[in-house]
């Protein structure tokens, strides 16, 4: 059986991973995120994940960007596969191909893309870009992937689409992470993320939710993926808090909720709701999201990983039953729960999951 990985949002952005006042030990600058990502492959973790943000939004006054963040990690770290978060429609595929492919030969393979469709609005408009309707954003994506695909396993990519035109183009070097090119995740919650998961993405990132939620989701999308002639893995983002006694742990989830920054959490809601309302089923991502499940703004606190490190690892275990391969974590205190969680969680979770096998979905 193949082991659950551990992948942690990098704080590349100011105000961590939660949308409240509460004070963290955490930081958004460069020297901070190399020193963490150094002890995060240190302590187990196999990726980072950097967030793609351009503007102020929910309390994120500043942001280090994605592509430039990653590449500079890649130097002073060794084995952690680091991925860039991106948005198409701001980026064309050609260039990312080309700046994917020099990171993965900078890091001797060890760059990965998060493709995000797009929830908030403004970081399109304030730059001139069109805000399309939801289902051709993911349009739009599944053009992107198939385009980076084509440039970085072919000599002579040609493609036409509605959103992309290649004529005849091509990436060298290629990536040296070429199985055969640099893991592709994705994200999104609604009909139209779930078929593009199933036909172009490697990984499907979900937000977080109760084991019958992922369970729902991780079904409908392997076969989706089996439809397609093809196969796919899952994420899953959880806020991890890991305490003494789950007493403690729940008491500092209330004291998170309890500092929310109001203002910036019903800002972020208005922003993201339309994400999942504006599709057809009303079943995107944040439709059913309520006010302290967007305090972490991937529903993170929803997975349930709040407690002692046995009750988590626990329940990481049972989400890796029904086919989560990766949970994507995010901490209030990186500097100490990180590692903490990497020494007192991980292997307790690689104990319970040695000799078992996954539940068949």
């Amino acid at each position: 059986m193949v082991d659950v990985k551990f992948a942690y949002w990098v704080p590349n952005v100011s105000g961590g991973l939660v949308v409240s006042k509460i004070p963290q030990r955490t930081d958004w600058t460069f020297e901070y995120n190399a020193k963490l990502a150094q002890t995060a492959e240190e302590v187990g973790f196999e990726y980072a994940l950097a967030q793609a943000r351009f503007i102020a939004s929910y309390g994120a006054e500043y942001q280090l960007e994605a592509f430039t963040t990653v590449s500079a990690l890649a130097p002073v770290t060794k084995k952690i596969k680091l991925i860039a978060a991106v948005h198409p429609g701001l980026w064309h595929p050609g260039v990312v191909a080309k700046i994917g492919a020099t990171i993965d030969f900078i890091s001797n393979g060890r760059f990965a893309l998060n493709v995000v469709s797009g929830w908030f609005k403004g970081e399109f408009t304030i730059y001139g870009e069109p805000w399309l309707d939801h289902d051709e954003r993911y349009r739009r994506s599944e053009e992107f992937i198939r385009v980076l695909k084509g440039l970085w396993t072919e000599d002579d990519f040609h493609f036409k689409g509605d959103f992309y035109r290649i004529n005849g183009g091509w990436v060298k070097p290629r990536p040296i992470n070429n199985n055969p090119h640099p893991e592709i995740f994705q994200g999104g919650n609604s009909k139209a993320a779930r078929q593009m998961a199933g036909r172009v993405s490697d990984w499907y990132f979900m937000n977080g939710n109760t084991i019958e939620g992922v369970r729902e989701q991780i079904q409908e999308v392997s076969n989706l993926a089996r439809q397609a002639g093809r196969t796919i893995k899952f994420g899953l983002n959880a806020f991890i808090i890991v305490r003494d006694t789950e007493k403690e742990a729940h008491e500092v989830l209330r004291e998170i909720i309890a500092q929310a920054d109001k203002e910036a959490v019903e800002g972020f809601g208005d922003a993201v709701k339309q994400a999942g309302s504006s599709t057809s089923e009303k079943i995107g991502m944040w439709a059913n999201s309520n006010f302290e499940d967007l305090v972490q703004y991937n529903d993170g606190f929803r997975s349930g990983l709040i407690g002692t490190k046995e009750q988590v690892a626990e329940k990481i275990h049972k989400f890796h039953e029904i086919g989560v391969d990766l949970i994507l974590g995010g901490f209030l205190h990186y500097t100490d729960d990180l590692p903490a969680f990497g020494r007192d969680v991980i292997p307790l979770v690689r104990e319970l999951t040695s000799g078992r096998a996954k539940v068949l979905v």
